[in-house]
């Protein structure tokens, strides 16, 4: 008897994700673990595994519309099988005509159809594909399908991305329908959408305070450039800073909270989020166990997070939990900024540039290496005297190294 995938829950507290691209057709045999899918939420793209074996019997929604959690996707059995199977408690037997209606509906959404410009017949291209292809600047002319059908999908971009700048395209030169004059409208993605409820819930829902302080930093890039000479490993500031705040919160356990309306939840483990920007917005995939690891697994951790994040390649466990975060702009030039909490996490530490600037030394005027760093707390888990011996905490640990690598 025929068995009906439905949408799985890949991310908790998701309703909803889109089919990004299909990897089965209708009619390919699959075993437990072929992947079905990639699937699309508001934070990451999962690539989806059977849990049965049988055939394709019919594709029941469409890649790049919206699915709700728990309905249905495939339908997968015996070859000439129906399509339709019994329907768990609770819900409704799968409908034939809305199979139907959404196998059409496929036709559209499922695959953008063009004439390749060399005159070599059809291209099929996911939607995510498209729109990755177009935030990249990739020409897809070219690029081989090995989707079902030669479909072009991601992983066909990511190899293409990673062949090469020949792969880059000199302009996006599709057709777009006219703006309003004055301006450019760009459609808001689902990530995009996730990032301004968040934000908007954090400024308006979380009683937010920021302290502001000022880290001598010459001992920390001594150390920097003491461990790359002597092990070839490139360890960031960012590295540095992870595990002064891992180190912080073991000595300040009450700042290791999160607010859960009734209760404040001390966690035991510590656990840091890393804000990483990719393209179309941003994602905080979590350092696990950070005050347990060394700088150098913590600069592995990180880049392979990172790497991932932006290839879209984060599993659900790895954008869950902890109870705070960092964010470093300091690359980019930026002396000081304020994050926003991002909840449930209880507090955000924001990371600046180092740089050269006056110092007093013994009543004397000097030059040091000065990073500021501005701690943002949620007043519900924290007054201002334990934000205050949270913060320094930090920028002890920031200032001589050896206690954050003790």
């Amino acid at each position: 008897m025929a068995t009906v995938v439905r949408m799985p829950s890949v991310l908790t507290g998701v309703t909803e994700a889109a089919i990004a691209t299909w990897l089965v057709a209708v009619g390919q045999t699959v075993e437990v673990g072929t992947p079905l899918a990639e699937i699309e939420t508001e934070k990451a793209v999962v690539e989806y595994a059977s849990e049965v074996a049988g055939t394709v019997l019919e594709l029941l929604a469409p890649a790049g519309a919206a699915v709700a959690i728990g309905d249905p996707i495939v339908a997968v059995g015996a070859p000439g099988e129906s399509g339709r199977a019994p329907a768990p408690a609770n819900s409704g037997p799968v409908n034939r005509e809305r199979v139907v209606a959404t196998e059409r509906a496929s036709t559209a959404a499922d695959l953008t159809v063009e004439l390749h410009p060399a005159g070599h017949g059809r291209r099929f291209i996911s939607p995510l594909v498209r729109r990755l292809a177009r935030e990249r600047g990739i020409d897809l002319d070219g690029i081989e399908g090995t989707g079902p059908n030669g479909r072009v999908v991601r992983r066909d971009l990511e190899r293409a991305a990673a062949a090469g700048p020949s792969a880059a395209s000199a302009g996006h030169t599709g057709v777009h329908p006219p703006a309003p004059a004055g301006f450019d409208e760009v459609p808001v993605t689902p990530m995009r959408r996730a990032i301004a409820r968040r934000v908007t819930e954090s400024a308006t829902t979380v009683p937010q305070f920021q302290l502001v302080a000022d880290c001598r930093v010459e001992r920390l890039m001594t150390a920097r450039r003491e461990i790359a000479e002597a092990t070839s490993m490139r360890i960031s500031v960012t590295d540095f800073v992870l595990k002064a705040v891992a180190g912080a919160l073991r000595a300040v356990p009450e700042a290791n909270a999160t607010w859960g309306d009734t209760v404040i939840r001390r966690h035991r483990s510590v656990d840091i989020a890393l804000a990483v920007a990719i393209d179309g917005g941003l994602v905080t995939p979590v350092v696990r166990e950070a005050d347990r690891l060394s700088v150098s697994e913590i600069s592995r951790t990180v880049a392979d997070l990172v790497e991932r994040a932006r290839a879209r390649l984060l599993t659900q466990d790895e954008l869950e939990g902890g109870a705070f975060a960092v964010s470093n702009l300091g690359m980019y030039g930026t002396q000081e900024f304020s994050a926003i909490i991002n909840p449930p996490h209880g507090g955000i530490l924001a990371v600046g540039a180092a740089r050269q600037a006056p110092v007093v030394e013994d009543g004397a005027l000097a030059v040091g290496t000065v990073l500021t760093v501005t701690l943002s707390a949620d007043h519900r888990v924290m007054d201002g005297a334990l934000a205050a011996r949270l913060l320094a905490a930090i920028v002890g640990r920031i200032e001589n190294p050896v206690l954050a690598l003790a």
